[in-house]
């Protein structure tokens, strides 16, 4: 039976982005945590490499300058990790061409996350961008 110790080591590789990157800001552990080739796929745009992935998240944290990004729940199958993370901040710059808007948001994200040789290769993103564009204030629903 394979030990359970490669699939812990991998949660906690890839728990790192939204706790210690996107939550604390420590963007320079990008360099350290990340393959040269890391892509991530998100609702943002196709991201390849890690300056690319260092400016994304440079302008995430600027756009909400308390973000945060908890994990909830994780699991571990193989090379990939699944995370249920809620994300909040409060829109105080420019984000997608949207002006600040100063409102408070707080949404779910699904987050799979590849890892290769101990370090994070890729990842999927998923954040419920309806319902953060909604609470900040920048897109209305009509009702029903």
């Amino acid at each position: 039976m394979a030990s359970a110790e490669p699939r812990t080591d991998n949660k906690r590789i890839a728990r790192q982005i939204p706790e210690a990157v996107a939550t604390a800001g420590d963007l320079d552990l990008i360099d350290t945590i990340c393959t040269v080739d890391f892509a991530d796929h998100s609702p943002l745009g196709e991201v390849e490499g890690r300056e690319a992935f260092r400016q994304q998240m440079e302008g995430i944290r600027a756009a909400f300058d308390d973000f945060s990004a908890t994990v909830d729940d994780v699991i571990a199958e193989g090379d990939t990790v699944a995370m249920r993370v809620t994300l909040r901040g409060t829109h105080t710059g420019e984000f997608m061409g949207i002006e600040p808007t100063g409102e408070a948001f707080e949404v779910g994200n699904m987050v799979f996350t590849r890892i290769e040789d101990g370090k994070i290769a890729e990842r999927w993103v998923l954040p419920d961008m309806l319902g953060m564009m909604q609470q900040v204030g920048a897109v209305d629903v009509p009702e029903r």
